[in-house]
């Protein structure tokens, strides 16, 4: 059983700064309900008050319109300029409040340029004040909403200017909206603090007095007695309006179209991804090219080989800079992202967590309620328009990100490793879902994925890439049946890679096994590495009594049986070929073969794929592991 909160250490230190927080509140109240006069008849509490009322709301209000772009910046920005600003932004908060007032006189002083200016207006008046409560309170919303912008996802900003988002429109729709309990919280001290802001206002603008100066004229006048009455309004005040903080509006979901109203999008021709990108990431050099006018390609790599920095590029969301890319026949270089019309599933699930499936699917610039309730049917997502993000399961979100981007009529699909988050059923369902939308659509797509089965499964020509560069590319069914190197086969997933020497222009010699292959211009002797998917692995079973023994070179090899591991759609079977030599066959099922059985192995010589090893000192294609 889980101990009791109270009796963690934690729990008794916090206890300690609340004990200490909370004993001078009490003690106040109880001097405060014994007193037999607090001071609520003295001239002068309740206009004071209202001055500082008036004041700390019209403060919060020019921090709140000027802070929050500030902060927005400042957190999406890293050069030096805005270490300089950020700097600046901090230093009141170092300040004493007397000072803070003395530095505020030299530039709005009466004697000052701006104090002439204005007839000597900016002291010792309201404006005055706040002038005083907004130099001394700006920082409190600033720093935090600083903070609560930094913890924005990019990601989802990207999507949005893909959705057709301008600046303004994703700071405003995305950005606020997440940063908001951040945002709230830092107006909430900011007004707090603003309001009980003494020493800058003392300095700028005695006259009319705030309830802070008032409340020090009355305690160095007349004692603690007068002072009762307006501690107890503001302590009145910072409760009511910490608690109007927390108050949780409703949220609006909207009405949605009626399933009548449902409107299929209008066909348009396919347009193919082109592209010829050379573009720098820091160290990183990303080079790569497609011309072939496929509808859809797939980009397969492993993680850091820049499969996401492609689609980035090709989205537009690195500008011009990285080369030419076309959308069938368009250039698009020079467009920016929000005018493309582009749909781009980023990596993950891109939602947003204050919209509810309904709203994301009319979050898209040019986005209709009919165009909505077709997708929203379409794609099996009817009867979950009103929840939101944290409600849907992962299979249900990646169906709300890619209704969301076909709500926007795009011209082309770009999906970032779509389905890497989901379990397997729902990521093989989603799988057909998306061929079935393939060729529904005729949208043209390109994915970027490090599955091989789901690049095959979802394109016509695929490009492995791996460090930034193509190793290889091409029809999809050429690029998985013939591997142009060893590093292009691990990539594809084949199991089977093993050392081998050529023993005559069709066969090899695979440490005692001879193996067919095709004609080859390999020099005999030569020391090369072969694979074969275990697909294309014929097993058969055991020869009978005088067939060839293991490793004999004549006819089929023969091997033991070592392992059959059921892998729920076939049957890997792992046979030893020769102390050195195990090779991998996948089968429908395995017959009557046991483990330890003998059995004739039959490869046809055009699934053979064959590469020569660099010699000494020669550059090898890829890199590539061996057992």
């Amino acid at each position: 059983m889980p101990a009791r909160p109270l009796k963690s250490p934690v729990a008794w230190l916090g206890s300690l700064v609340v004990l200490y927080l909370g004993l001078p509140l009490a003690a106040f109240a109880v001097r405060f309900l014994s007193a037999p006069s607090r001071g609520f008849g003295v001239p002068g509490l309740f206009p004071a008050l209202w001055v500082s009322l008036v004041c700390a709301t019209i403060s919060l209000g020019l921090i709140t319109l000027f802070g929050v772009p500030l902060a927005y910046v400042l957190a999406r920005s890293k050069g030096r300029a805005a270490s300089v600003a950020a700097l600046v932004v901090q230093i009141p908060l170092a300040l004493p409040p007397i000072m803070a007032g003395i530095v505020l006189i030299y530039v709005v002083g009466p004697y000052t340029f701006l104090g002439r200016l204005f007839g000597g207006h900016l002291t010792d008046s309201m404006i005055g004040i706040v002038l005083a409560m907004t130099f001394c309170s700006a920082p409190f919303l600033i720093v935090t909403a600083r903070s609560s912008f930094a913890m924005v996802d990019q990601g989802l900003l990207d999507v949005a200017a893909t959705l057709g988002h301008s600046e303004f429109s994703r700071f405003m729709r995305v950005a606020v909206p997440m940063a908001g309990p951040g945002i709230r919280g830092g107006m909430l001290l900011a007004w707090l603090r603003a309001f009980g802001e003494y020493g800058a206002v003392i300095i700028l603008a005695y006259n009319p007095a705030s309830l802070p100066v008032y409340t020090y004229n009355q305690f160095s006048g007349r004692g603690l007695p007068t002072t009762l009455a307006p501690t107890a309004l503001a302590l009145g005040v910072a409760v009511v309006v910490v608690m109007i903080s927390r108050v949780k509006f409703p949220r609006t979901d909207g009405a949605r179209a009626s399933a009548s109203a449902a409107r299929a999008p209008s066909p348009s021709p396919t347009q193919p991804v082109r592209f010829a990108v050379d573009h720098h990431l820091g160290s990183f050099h990303l080079e790569l090219s497609h011309d072939s006018g496929a509808s859809h390609l797939a980009v397969l790599g492993p993680s850091g080989s820049g499969k996401s920095a492609l689609l980035r590029c090709l989205v537009g969301l690195y500008g011009r800079e990285p080369g030419p890319v076309w959308y069938g026949d368009q250039p698009v270089q020079d467009v920016a992202v929000e005018q493309r019309r582009v749909g781009y599933v980023a990596q993950g699930f891109s939602l947003y967590p204050h919209l509810t499936v309904w709203r994301h699917l009319l979050f898209a610039r040019g986005a209709t309620p009919e165009l909505a309730a077709y997708w929203l049917n379409h794609l099996r997502l009817d009867g979950l328009e009103s929840r939101y993000p944290s409600e849907l399961s992962g299979g249900q979100r990646q169906r709300v990100g890619l209704a969301q981007v076909l709500c926007e009529s795009p011209q082309v699909l770009l999906l970032d490793e779509p389905f890497s988050a989901l379990d397997l059923p729902v990521r093989l369902e989603l799988r057909r879902e998306l061929r079935r939308l393939q060729h529904e659509t005729g949208l043209a797509t390109v994915l970027v994925t490090h599955d091989p089965e789901e690049a095959a499964f979802l394109s016509e020509e695929v490009i492995v890439i791996a460090n930034g560069r193509a190793l290889q590319s091409g029809a999809s069914r050429e690029v998985f049946t013939r591997p142009a190197s060893p590093e292009v086969a691990r990539l594809l997933g084949i199991a089977n890679m093993h050392h081998a020497v050529v023993a005559s222009r069709q066969r090899i010699d695979a440490h005692g096994v001879l193996i067919a292959v095709g004609d080859t211009d390999i020099a005999t002797g030569t020391p090369v590495l072969w694979s074969v998917r275990p697909e294309r692995v014929s097993v058969i079973a055991a020869p009978g009594q005088g067939e060839p023994a293991i490793g004999e070179r004549s006819g089929a090899p023969i091997g033991t049986v070592r392992d059959i591991a059921d892998v729920g759609v076939a049957v890997d079977l792992f046979i030893t070929m020769s102390p050195l030599f195990e090779l991998q066959a996948r089968v429908v099922e395995p017959g009557n073969l046991r483990v330890g059985d003998r059995c004739r192995v039959e490869i046809a010589p055009s699934a053979v794929s064959l590469w020569a090893q660099p010699s000494q000192g020669e550059e090898a294609v890829g890199s590539y592991s061996l057992r």
